[in-house]
């Protein structure tokens, strides 16, 4: 398997390099020369499937030769080895609970298979490899969980200041080790800009051995596919079913419309987004303005420029259906965030953290136009990360995992920098 960049200024690669690298030399994005194409057996299927084996079918067509296939089956058994279940919420809405990993959230399947892949990669090189992340909040504790204590990784996460929540805080800070954070005094797309910016540089390149852990890099991009196919394995509806996806950044949404161009039924796409509408607009416009990013309460959300949606015009150039046949797009504001995690709660006893009852709240309208679909919503995150937000809407405490307990006291290591790329140089030239 080759991969271009979206920018076609620069030479194919295969996945090796494309995990190491993150992002082509011209500052594009890898994408895929060719999308798996599953068969349909293994589709009809996938209910007597084994989970380890369904994804490893999933993934070994991007891999190619580059990993061995039994090393491959024990990256991918040991990115899944923890419980994702479709519950149901109501008659017409599924919740798929992505947030049984070790940090609570989505991003470890991606942050789990990418640190093993990069891991496996490291060892025939032989420089140390730093790996630069930019979080709106879930991204650096997985990050972090997934690389901390591995050999010849150093790990860089940027964050914005005061804009994760106090969980998410202390999961990102409190690694030590080779784990390093900055806080950032700006929000989500500055952390992100200067990633980019780092990539751009080649004076630091000559110094460090750079690679990307968010969303644009294709081993946290593309085995985010998983979970929408154990999903499909666990639905029990003659139909296939809606997915509504709380987008930020548009990888996760990207790689369940990836899985859909595979072979995986999917009746329709919802990437349901909070005040940050650029998606939104361009669905309804055609244009695409990328916008400064507004904080809300679902954080992990607060992207103004997402990376990803231009995989997503790739995966549907000259592609039928048609983009607009396929995908909606809908922003939903922070009142009826809380409103939904309230009626939700009250009436189904069932609770959402900001970010799944942005997706609740965009399927139930969609479903109220459609009556006849029922969906799945992609509850990506655990409530309890989210528990200033959550505690005063629902008026009473949430649970604290075993997982979050151990770390609340654990005292926090990070450094505050400006916005300005010059401050993030300074600190990667220090390593």
């Amino acid at each position: 398997m080759k991969y271009y960049s979206l920018k076609h200024q620069s030479p194919d690669v295969d996945f090796r390099e494309a995990t190491i690298s993150g992002q082509a030399p011209d500052g594009g994005l890898y994408f895929p020369r060719s999308v798996n194409s599953l068969n349909t057996d293994f589709i009809h299927n996938l209910k007597h499937t084994s989970d380890e084996a369904i994804c490893y079918e999933v993934i070994r067509h991007y891999v190619g030769t580059c990993i061995p296939d039994q090393v491959l089956k024990d990256i991918v058994a040991e990115t899944i080895d923890f419980p994702i279940p479709l519950t149901q919420v109501n008659d017409h809405i599924f919740s798929l609970e992505l947030f049984h990993g070790p940090t609570l959230a989505f991003k470890d399947v991606g942050a789990r298979f990418m640190s093993r892949c990069l891991g496996y990669f490291a060892r025939s090189t032989n420089r140390e490899v730093t790996v630069l992340v930019a979080t709106s909040g879930d991204t650096g504790g997985a990050v972090a969980s997934g690389f901390a204590g591995v050999p010849g990784v150093n790990v860089v996460i940027l964050y914005p200041s005061g804009k994760v929540s106090k969980v998410q805080e202390q999961q990102l800070t409190t690694f030590g080790g080779n784990v390093k954070a900055l806080e950032v005094k700006g929000n989500f797309d500055d952390c992100q800009q200067m990633v980019k910016k780092a990539f751009l540089d080649e004076a630091l390149k000559a110094k460090l051995f750079l690679t990307s852990a968010n969303s644009i890099n294709v081993a946290r991009w593309l085995p985010q596919q998983f979970y929408y196919f154990l999903a499909l394995k666990q639905w029990r509806e003659a139909a296939p079913p809606v997915i509504c996806v709380p987008s930020g950044n548009f990888g996760n949404i990207c790689a369940g419309m990836l899985a859909f161009r595979s072979g995986l039924p999917v009746s329709h796409f919802i990437a349901a987004c909070n005040a940050n509408d650029t998606v939104p607009h361009f669905m309804q416009t055609g244009k695409y303005e990328a916008r400064k990013a507004v904080a809300t309460i679902s954080n992990a959300m607060d992207v103004g420029d997402p990376s990803n949606f231009i995989r997503i015009l790739e995966l549907f150039h000259d592609a039928k259906p048609d983009l607009h046949e396929i995908l909606t797009s809908v922003s939903v504001t922070d009142e009826k965030t809380k409103e939904v995690i309230r009626q939700v709660y009250q009436q189904y006893q069932y609770l959402l953290d900001p970010h799944g009852a942005v997706a609740y709240a965009a399927l139930d309208s969609y479903h109220s136009e459609n009556p006849e679909r029922k969906g799945i919503i992609l509850e990506t995150a655990h409530p309890i990360k989210f528990l200033d937000v959550v505690e005063p809407i629902i008026g009473s405490n949430i649970p604290v995992p075993e997982s979050i307990r151990h770390i609340m006291d654990k005292p926090r290591h990070s450094t505050v920098i400006s916005n300005h790329y010059e401050a993030l140089q300074q600190e990667l030239l220090q390593l």
